[in-house]
C-alpha cells in the first residue's frame, strides 16, 4: 500500500477530478520510492513520457491561440522555452507537486520535493494521468490552465526575450536540452561567381541532417537551415535520442 496522501487538494489544484485515482497515484510515484517498494506499485517513468508528448500538443494549440501573428519558427521556439527543466519545474513548484510525490528515502532526504528535474517529470506524469483518465479536453484545459496566466502576465517581455535570440542559438538549447548533443554546420556547396555566391548549408546531430539552407553568406545559410531544423523537430515531437545514431 501507498502511504496516504491527501488526493483530494491535489486534484482541487489541478481542477480535474479522476475516475481513476490509480493514475493519479501512480504518476506521483518517483523511481527511488518504486525501486525500495517493487512489490507495490510501479514507477512514472512511463508516464513521464507521455506526459512529453501531451504537453507539447496542448503547448502548440494554446500558443496558437495567444500568438495568432506569430509564424511557425517563432511559435517552435516559443514552445521549445516554455518546455524545458525550468519552466517545468516553477509550474509544478506553484502547484507544490513536491509535497505529494513519493520518493525513495534518500531522495527525500537530499532534497527531491525542490529538484527541478524531478519536479518537471512529475508535472509531465501527472498530466499523462489527466490525459489517460479523461482523454485530450481534460489535459488541455489543465495545460491551458497553469500556462494561460504564465504566458499572459508577461506576454511582451516574454516574446521580446525569446524571440531575440537567432535561430542558431535557438537549435542549440534545443537539442542540448532534449538530445544532450550540439548541432554541427557543415558546407554542402558554393554556387555562382566570386561577387554572387550562393552557400549550401546543412545542420547534422550526430550523423543525422536535421535540415539544409542557403543564402548569400554562410551565416545566413546557417540560419535558414537552423530555423528549417527548429521547425522540423516542432513537427517531430517523438524525436528521441535513440534516434541519433
Amino acid at each position: 500500500m501507498l502511504p496516504k496522501i491527501d488526493l483530494e487538494a491535489l486534484q482541487d489544484r489541478l481542477g480535474h477530478r479522476f475516475r481513476n485515482e490509480e493514475l493519479l497515484l501512480r504518476a506521483l510515484v518517483h523511481r527511488s520510492f518504486a525501486y525500495e517498494n517493487q512489490e507495490v506499485c510501479e514507477d512514472n517513468e512511463t508516464f513521464e513520457f507521455l506526459g512529453d508528448s501531451v504537453l507539447g500538443l496542448a503547448i502548440s494549440h494554446l500558443l496558437l491561440d495567444l500568438f495568432p501573428n506569430c509564424d511557425e519558427g517563432e511559435l517552435s521556439r516559443l514552445r521549445s522555452s516554455i518546455v524545458n527543466e525550468r519552466e517545468l519545474a516553477q509550474i509544478a513548484s506553484s502547484l507544490n507537486l513536491g509535497d505529494f510525490l513519493f520518493l525513495g528515502k534518500g531522495e527525500d532526504l537530499s532534497g527531491g520535493r525542490q529538484k527541478p528535474s524531478l519536479l518537471a517529470n512529475g508535472l509531465e506524469a501527472v498530466l499523462a494521468a489527466v490525459y489517460l483518465d479523461g482523454g485530450l479536453e481534460p489535459a488541455l484545459r489543465l495545460v491551458r490552465t497553469i500556462f494561460s496566466d504564465y504566458l499572459e502576465n508577461q506576454e511582451e517581455d516574454y516574446l521580446l526575450k525569446t524571440l531575440d535570440k537567432d535561430y542558431k542559438t535557438q537549435l542549440q538549447e534545443i537539442t542540448q536540452a532534449k538530445l544532450k548533443l550540439t548541432p554541427v554546420y557543415n558546407l554542402e556547396e558554393e554556387k555562382g561567381p566570386d561577387h554572387d555566391k550562393t552557400f549550401f548549408m546543412r545542420v547534422e546531430i550526430g550523423e543525422q541532417v536535421l535540415a539544409y539552407g542557403h543564402g548569400k553568406s554562410k551565416k545566413e545559410a546557417q540560419q535558414e537551415a537552423a530555423r528549417k531544423a527548429i521547425a522540423r523537430i516542432a513537427k517531430e515531437t517523438e524525436m528521441l535520442p535513440a534516434d541519433i545514431p
